[in-house]
């Protein structure tokens, strides 16, 4: 479908009262051309009709007339330039920006997330921005730890507990 006649249907399903259509379809639109401002603003003013401050201010964070409330709880629900850079589902250089204040805040992100890692991003690249999950500690080889013995003691009583359960109910049905 045409981005012409899928503008159309969300403004069908708009004035329907049809918003969750609407934004799904305008949400496929910007994920097929990130590059489009239009289409993130549009997707903001349906967040707004929501009344989803961070999501509105997400759309609207590469616009210079944005609101700094929304600016403000987008920032804080992705509170790490890496989430943030998840979140605004760009793709390719920020030359291909349509606003010099576009380009220049998708840079900013870009670099605020390359200097926590003290590397190059790339926003073609999410495992190069992408947050780690914590990494546990590997304990030494035969060594105990408070965690391992918590673990096993916690395994063993539900072994314990289960075997129970599963030998009263075979005794029930013997009797």
């Amino acid at each position: 479908m045409s981005l012409f006649n899928t503008l159309a249907r969300v403004d069908a399903d708009l004035a329907a009262g049809r918003v969750p259509m609407a934004r799904q379809r305008l949400r496929g639109l910007v994920s097929s051309f990130p590059y489009d401002l239009t289409l993130r603003r549009r997707l903001a003013e349906v967040y707004r009709l929501y009344g989803d401050a961070a999501e509105a201010g997400r759309w609207m964070y590469l616009e210079e007339d944005r609101r700094e409330d929304e600016t403000a709880a987008f920032e804080e629900r992705y509170g790490s330039p890496a989430r943030r850079m998840k979140a605004l589902a760009w793709r390719g250089p920020e030359a291909l920006a349509a606003t010099a204040f576009a380009e220049g805040r998708l840079a900013a992100v870009r670099a605020a997330r390359a200097g926590e890692l003290g590397r190059p991003v790339d926003w073609d690249d999410p495992s190069s921005y992408e947050e780690r999950a914590y990494e546990y500690p590997v304990p030494e080889a035969g060594g105990w730890t408070p965690m391992g013995v918590l673990a096993g003691g916690g395994c063993a009583v539900g072994v314990l507990l289960h075997l129970t359960i599963w030998v009263v109910g075979v005794v029930t049905i013997v009797d």
